[in-house]
């Protein structure tokens, strides 16, 4: 069986999720369920800049210089659509 993760939102009237480890989370989340927008889904837009509180894997090269642009001095800033969910986290809209 494999292990899942919880995803909630605080702050917001969204509900929790669970995802399986190593699950993408824009393939989960839909207008009627995220307060995450999603532009382009691929990293290169930044409509999907989050923070982040929780233990994941560090992001990419290309997701951490979109980072050094888009929230520079933000540690917890994340691009929804590039997280490898492997543990529970919270998401905030930057």
């Amino acid at each position: 069986m494999a292990e899942l993760c919880k995803i909630s939102f605080p702050g917001s009237e969204f509900v929790p999720i669970t995802l399986e480890y190593h699950k993408n989370l824009s393939e989960h989340l839909t207008i009627q369920n995220s307060p995450v927008l999603f532009g382009c889904r691929t990293g290169i837009c930044g409509t999907c800049l989050v923070e982040v509180l929780g233990d994941i894997p560090p992001p990419q090269p290309d997701e951490q210089e979109m980072l050094e642009t888009l929230a520079p001095n933000n540690p917890h800033a994340r691009l929804a659509c590039q997280l490898d969910i492997t543990a529970n986290v919270e998401i905030r809209r930057i």
